[in-house]
């Protein structure tokens, strides 16, 4: 090892002193950055990680629609599949109805799917607490579970639905009776928009709700593995007539996930600035050091210390301080990441807020999700602003002329 960064460790860590002030201070800030770092960026990924895998999972990776309904709906599925890399396709139709039940109303968005091909699109069974979706028939329907909450609505229970239609037939002094539904299914997402607004039917009964005959609002597309949505979307599209286009999941949520990576983004930068902070008390400790140590660094001339190794003995303990706190800090972040729905479980019921946070963050637990690059980023930028901070300090040591240095009381 060169002299310079032994000395570099020595002054770290001198002989003798079992609790280097300077050290752990100066790491210490730089651990607590990173750590906040990990753990913000953790939970925003993991809100966008989820959001993502239950919008796939509720609506496909591809959806394709027409710029006003798809007439024919069974021969668009059939293109669909014969472009390699689509493992299935499924029609659907989707607005919004009135329910009303014992005297209480809610206005969900009702889903038609075709129970036969559903499945191989969207995989709702695995959301079902009671009942599946084979259970259903064009006189029942699947509940989300905040929204049965909401109504009073359980399982065997008969509810009537409203259709957006029922004005337009008051308009044309036409009545138009409620459709009795049964509740044969309750299912939860685990999202609390979805879980408190979404009801499934057959889509033979939504189309009989919003007057579409045989037409369908749109067709829900699942990719094989491994292939890219915007491919795919671009693949399917070259068997498409031109009023019928396909859009990846990217494509039809672009402003939320635009508005959710800006957020992600700015956070970062921000709470970025708390590693910077740490890098100036690290730089004014490494100031005092060389002040403190001006005869010693005269010394170390004088015997022949190039200044270039001077300033890389200063450099150094940056570089250390900041590799050092880089690592406690990935641990420190990542095992509260580990512990972070117990340490919200125990905050939530203490203040009693249980339904506060499930009503603003939108998910019944805090999510978590961060990805190599990521940490990769947090640990590169952390060490290089850390050892950027022994730059002045060194510039000023590598300056000190031996002579003047060894005269310096």
């Amino acid at each position: 090892m060169p002299w310079y960064l032994h000395l570099a460790l020595r002054q770290l860590f001198p002989t003798g002193r079992r609790f280097p002030f300077f050290t752990v201070i100066s790491t210490l800030g730089v651990t607590l950055g990173v750590a906040l770092l990990i753990i913000v960026m953790g939970v925003m990924g993991g809100f966008a990680y989820e959001i993502k895998h239950k919008i796939v999972d509720t609506e496909g990776d591809v959806q394709v629609k027409a710029r006003g309904w798809i007439a024919d709906a069974p021969a668009v599925v059939r293109k669909v599949e014969s472009v390699p890399g689509v493992a299935a396709a499924t029609p659907y139709a989707s607005d919004h109805v009135l329910i009303m039940f014992g005297g209480k109303s809610i206005y969900p968005e009702l889903r038609g799917v075709d129970v036969g091909s559903v499945l191989r699109v969207t995989p709702l069974n695995k959301y079902m607490l009671v009942g599946t979706i084979d259970d259903l028939d064009d006189d029942s329907i699947i509940m989300s579970t905040q929204l049965a909450a909401s109504l009073g609505a359980s399982v065997g229970d008969t509810v009537d639905v409203y259709s957006p239609l029922t004005l337009w037939k008051m308009g044309q002094d036409a009545v138009f009776l409620p459709r009795q539904a049964k509740v044969v299914g309750i299912l939860e997402i685990g999202h609390q928009q979805l879980d408190s607004s979404t009801v499934y039917a057959t889509l033979r009964l939504a189309q009989d709700l919003y007057g579409l005959g045989t037409t369908v609002h749109g067709i829900d597309v699942r990719l094989d593995p491994g292939v890219n949505e915007d491919d795919g979307a671009a693949r399917i599209n070259a068997v498409l007539p031109q009023d019928v286009r396909a859009f990846s999941w990217e494509d039809s949520f672009s402003d939320f996930l635009w508005v959710l990576n800006l957020e992600r983004n700015m956070i970062f930068f921000l709470l970025l600035f708390i590693v910077i902070v740490a890098a100036f008390s690290v730089m004014s400790s490494l100031l005092i050091s060389v002040v403190r140590k001006t005869r010693e660094i005269g010394l170390l001339g004088a015997l022949g210390g190039r200044p270039i190794h001077v300033a890389a003995c200063f450099c150094a303990q940056g570089l250390f301080i900041g590799v050092l706190g880089t690592v406690a800090g990935l641990a420190l972040g990542f095992t509260a990441l580990a512990f972070r729905n117990d340490v919200v479980l125990w905050i939530t019921r203490v203040t009693q807020r249980q339904e506060v946070m499930r009503r603003f963050y939108q998910f019944s637990e805090l999510p978590s999700h961060i990805t190599g690059g990521t940490v990769a980023l947090i640990a590169v930028m952390t060490i290089v602003i850390s050892t950027l901070a022994g730059l002045l300090p060194a510039w000023k040591a590598a300056r000190l002329k031996p002579v003047e240095a060894l005269r310096s009381e």
